[in-house]
């Protein structure tokens, strides 16, 4: 089998490009992860709530996302919604925002689970006690829930990057975007590709040694059992 591995590495601009999706891909998986958990305590917070209508549509929403693909969103944010409301973005914003949609809605379901496992003694402790039922919630559930669930948000955070390569279809400059770019150059598949699994797993891998950090640090109150 021939393998050409140098032609990719001898090249300071394959190099560059690399390098340069690769921390585009993280900036831009970081900055949607954060926006999108925030979105996601709203609806994870309206359905707990259980608000009338907003928490229909909010179930609606989380539903939808979670049952289309991640490639169809993007392509609706991207060339559709410039159509339906007659903006147009570049289309790195597309695909954040379409992220954002993506990640709210996995992250949502993930946070309503979490809040099952608190027990219903303490929002009643609570209550007893003279507390809101926002305060309640954002001091007392909220923490709670996100620490028990803590591994699988960060699961989630980790699988949903994996999948940031699809925004390539509708010419983000990414990692994958890299990579097509210098397959169409170098006509070596294999190797290219190749290389860009082994990053997406380095990456990976450093996420998830950043984020059990993270835990130990925010959540060091949490008993593991």
């Amino acid at each position: 089998m021939d393998l050409r591995f140098f032609e990719i590495y001898r090249s300071s601009e394959y190099l560059l490009m690399l390098m340069q999706g690769a921390l585009f891909s993280i900036a831009l998986t970081l900055a949607a992860a954060i926006l999108g958990f925030l979105f996601a305590l709203f609806l994870s917070g309206v359905r707990f709530a259980q608000i009338p209508y907003i928490r229909n549509l909010a179930t609606c929403y989380v539903e939808f996302i979670r049952n289309t693909p991640l490639i169809v969103q993007l392509f609706f944010v991207a060339f559709g919604l410039p159509l339906l409301i007659g903006y147009q973005w570049p289309f790195w914003a597309h695909a954040l925002l379409a992220l954002v949609l993506n990640f709210s809605a996995y992250f949502s379901e993930i946070l309503r689970a979490g809040y099952g496992t608190v027990a219903d003694g303490q929002r009643e402790a609570a209550a007893a006690l003279g507390l809101s039922g926002a305060l309640i919630f954002f001091k007392i559930i909220l923490p709670q829930a996100v620490a028990r669930m803590y591994p699988s948000l960060a699961s989630q955070f980790i699988f949903l990057f994996l999948t940031t390569g699809v925004i390539s279809e509708i010419g983000v400059n990414d990692l994958t975007q890299a990579g097509k770019f210098i397959d169409s150059r170098t006509f070596r598949t294999f190797e290219v590709f190749f290389t860009l699994t082994a990053i997406y797993i380095i990456i990976s891998l450093g996420f998830k040694v950043a984020l059990a950090g993270l835990q130990k640090r925010l959540f060091s109150w949490q008993v593991v059992r």
